[in-house]
């Protein structure tokens, strides 16, 4: 019965009520921004938590009663959802110019000056909602707070002494083993983006093209989460709790990969955010009208610009330069070893069985070399075991050798056994389960 009467009570409170108690918080933190004296450094990491947690919270509880369809509650709906994405997205970027003085990584300077840039126009456009949603709660007859908050409830997360580093770096057991895993997952992420090609930077049509046709929230988001559990499985099996000393091609693989990872995060929130809220899908009026008052206060322009050519740019440019440490670290941990298999029966080393080969090897990123005859060969390389399979043919050479990789050995050996994969005639034949990615 007690149970009974408190949620008679929680449903006896007015909507009016709730939506003045979950704006309360929201509007505090507008009410500290269009009155503060200095606003270049008051969005710290604790304000841009307040205002994410806030502002979802709103959002739910409008979309719960129905603000996504109620003209006189809808924009309100929508600021809410501008500052939650806007803010998550200046949350990681804040973090990326915070951790930056950690980051073993390639031209950090011009990297840190473009994140400065982009920061500025995440920071600028909340600036200009503020107040829209002071004024808009004001026409919803929404009780403004009697004040916001103040500076000193939100203190940069940065202090100017570090703790004294007492841990042991020690390899923990099946080290390599969980290095290597690492470093070829991170490679093959790496190779999958290389769908993103970034090749010069794009003018606002180009952009437009671009989103969300071939750059979307979607596809960001499935990368971003590829590289999360990256950085996840580093930090749980290879160091724990981070790496600021030591082995600096670790510590420099771990720049890498948490700095992309942090940008696709921003990434993720801008192109959501203009997706969902800023495309003129032509629907109900209210919709567009919508729309058009969040451009005026958020730039569609600039927000793409700061998606893709910052964004995506740096992605790109860091999955490169990140794919170079993780080769680096491959070759000093992988295991090595040797095999000798016979040649493909009756066509030889072709287009299908060396195109079969150099997967295998580019698929585990470790060094594998060819040996035929005396000479050697990148068995990464199609064209070169197609040189190698002109003199296999021309010396009547019927076995040749593979050293490098064990993993990548394995399955050579494997596609070996199945004469790489063809019948007499040239024509592919089912591949073992443990193949099948060559499929």
């Amino acid at each position: 019965m007690e149970l009974e009467n408190q949620k008679k009570n929680s449903c006896d409170i007015s909507f009016a009520e709730k939506v003045r108690f979950y704006s309360y918080d929201y509007l505090k933190c507008f009410l500290y921004i269009v009155n503060c004296d200095s606003p270049e450094n008051i969005f710290t990491k604790s304000l841009y938590s307040k205002l994410i947690t806030s502002s979802h919270l709103l959002e739910d509880f409008l979309d719960f009663h129905g603000a996504k369809n109620n003209s006189n509650w809808y924009f309100y709906r929508e600021l809410a959802a501008a500052i939650r994405h806007i803010s998550m997205a200046g949350y990681s970027q804040k973090h990326i110019a915070n951790r930056s003085i950690f980051y073993d990584i390639n031209e950090k300077e011009s990297f840190n000056q473009n994140g400065e840039a982009a920061l500025e126009f995440m920071t600028s456009s909340l600036m200009k909602l503020a107040p829209a949603i002071i004024e808009e709660a004001r026409r919803l007859n929404i009780e403004l707070p009697k004040k916001g908050y103040k500076s000193l409830h939100f203190p940069e997360i940065t202090a100017g002494e570090m703790l004294e580093h007492d841990f042991e770096d020690e390899q923990k057991d099946q080290y390599n083993k969980h290095v290597v895993r690492v470093a070829n997952e991170f490679i093959s992420i790496a190779n999958e983006f290389d769908t993103f090609e970034f090749v010069e930077v794009y003018d606002q049509e180009q952009l437009k093209a671009l989103v969300p046709n071939r750059v979307n929230e979607v596809e960001i988001r499935r990368f971003e989460m590829r590289v999360h559990n990256l950085q996840s499985s580093f930090d749980s099996y290879v160091i724990h709790g981070g790496f600021l000393f030591g082995n600096r091609n670790l510590k420099r693989f771990r720049s890498y990969f948490s700095v992309i990872y942090h940008l696709l995060q921003v990434m993720g929130r801008l192109l959501h955010f203009y997706e969902r809220h800023l495309i003129d899908i032509g629907y109900k009026y209210i919709y567009t009208k919508a729309r058009e008052q969040l451009s005026l206060l958020v730039d569609p322009d600039v927000l793409l610009d700061c998606t893709i050519n910052y964004g995506l740019y740096y992605v790109n440019h860091f999955f490169s330069f990140g794919k170079e440490v993780a080769q680096e670290i491959l070759k000093g941990n992988i295991e090595r070893s040797s095999i000798i298999v016979d040649i493909p029966r009756d066509l030889g080393f072709h287009c299908r069985p060396s195109l079969m080969v150099a997967k295998i090897v580019q698929n585990y990123g470790g060094e594998v070399t060819m040996i035929a005859g005396g000479d050697q060969f990148d068995a990464s390389s199609v064209l070169d075991i197609q040189w190698a399979g002109g003199k296999i043919q021309k010396e009547n050479i019927q076995q040749v050798e593979f050293r490098g990789d064990v993993r990548a050995l394995k399955d050579i050996e494997t596609l070996a056994g199945v004469n790489y994969g063809e019948d007499q005639m040239g024509k592919g034949i089912p591949l073992p389960k443990s193949l099948q990615y060559l499929r």
